[in-house]
């Protein structure tokens, strides 16, 4: 096959079928070999020369994802009409209407027994997610009076960690009849700090990755 003048058209075709197959055969049921069946034409050697293993391809979807998720991100940050709580609670509640990333949830390895990928997700959350976005509208909310609180930085650190790592199905497993009661404690917590974050659109967005891990895992047994 000819050199592909547009990589970048390469890449995200890769990643675009890889995500289907891992959807549909399971991530660790799926092989380079299917994923260049799946691609109608493109070679092995194009494929190595994007991305060293069936892993790297993974963690660019990942890349790719928190790409979309950090320009989201921006434009909740950026915009004047908002105080620092409304903020907040759109950049939490902006995630659970992202389809595509519950879906990459749905695919992904348990992070436990793969602490590179929670390693990278961690990375993301403290060097990018807090300081950037986080933080940030917390101190807002704290110069326009919607936000109370004497530690803005350690409340920004436990509010992302507390919603992607106890409240994440990859790290802290759940069952469906426990989940509201972990949501109902979150708010119960971050009440007491003045701030309401989440809803019952929390509830099902958990409930649904539980589903369609469950449906995928039942799928490919």
């Amino acid at each position: 096959m000819a050199r592909n003048k547009y990589p970048e058209e390469t890449i995200n075709l890769i990643l675009d079928i890889s995500l289907k197959l891992f959807l549909s055969k399971g991530y660790d049921n799926t092989s380079i070999q299917d994923i260049i069946d799946g691609l109608g034409g493109l070679s092995k050697g194009a494929i190595y020369h994007h991305f060293k293993s069936k892993e790297s391809i993974l963690l660019a979807a990942y890349k790719r994802m928190s790409d979309i998720v950090e320009e989201q991100m921006v434009k909740i940050r950026d915009n004047q009409s908002l105080n620092g709580l409304e903020k907040l609670r759109e950049m939490f509640m902006s995630s659970l209407k992202n389809l595509k990333q519950r879906d990459l949830i749905a695919v992904t390895p348990n992070l436990l027994e793969n602490p590179k990928f929670l390693a990278i997700q961690m990375n993301m959350m403290i060097e990018e997610i807090v300081p950037r976005y986080i933080e940030p509208v917390i101190r807002q909310g704290l110069t326009d009076g919607s936000i109370h609180t004497d530690y803005p930085r350690e409340l920004a650190d436990v509010l992302i960690l507390m919603s992607n790592i106890w409240l994440n199905p990859l790290i802290y497993p759940f069952t469906e009849e426990n989940v509201a009661d972990k949501i109902g404690f979150f708010n119960e917590l971050t009440k007491s700090l003045g701030l309401s974050l989440l809803d019952k659109g929390m509830e099902q967005h958990l409930i649904d990755i539980q589903r369609k891990r469950k449906k995928q895992a039942k799928e490919i047994s």
